[in-house]
């Protein structure tokens, strides 16, 4: 088994009760009622499922690791009972870029970590990377993200911060999806 493997199935089992999935650029994901993760392969019957492998860390500076390390917190907090799935599928042009350029893009242009550390601890995540796996998905990149109810706001500010930034522009796919544990 390969532990850095996750499956997203929607469907009608699962350990989060689906609020609503919303595209927010490009297609989106058929609503599904329940959202089952699991490390490894999906076991269910689906409505769809997404894979995608953790990895190392591919645009972060030292520095900025040792920052995110002091104050980011792990998922599966008892507090964080609401939660996003992100899937992004970016454009050619992006991935024609070199990994120094798409790091110019992503930190120096848009500050994305920088942005991102604004909200730590409240909004824990996990980045899945897509395009390692033999099989084709849908999207390049799944995240992940935990938090409170009470930081529900500060997570939409944080998406709002995001999309904003000049790394967006090379998003063609988004698709939001809003859970509750069940």
């Amino acid at each position: 088994m390969n532990e850095r493997l996750w499956s997203f199935s929607g469907g009608d089992h699962g350990q989060w009760r689906v609020t609503s999935v919303t595209a927010i650029t490009g297609a989106s994901l058929a609503m599904a009622s329940q959202l089952d993760i699991i490390n490894g392969a999906p076991i269910r019957p689906f409505v769809w499922s997404l894979q995608g492998v953790t990895s190392n860390e591919r645009y972060v500076q030292q520095d900025e690791k040792q920052k995110l390390v002091a104050v980011q917190q792990g998922l599966g907090r008892a507090s964080s009972t609401q939660a996003a799935l992100i899937p992004i599928r970016k454009n050619a042009a992006w991935w024609a870029f070199t990994q120094d350029e798409r790091r110019d893009i992503l930190e120096a242009k848009s500050r994305h970590i920088e942005i991102g550390l604004r909200y730590l601890p409240p909004i824990a995540r996990r980045l899945h990377h897509c395009r390692d796996l033999a099989t084709a998905q849908p999207y390049d990149f799944l995240t992940w993200f935990e938090f409170a109810p009470e930081h529900a706001t500060a997570f939409d500010d944080l998406l709002g911060a995001l999309r904003s930034t000049p790394e967006w522009a090379y998003v063609e796919r988004e698709t939001e999806l809003r859970l509750q544990r069940n």
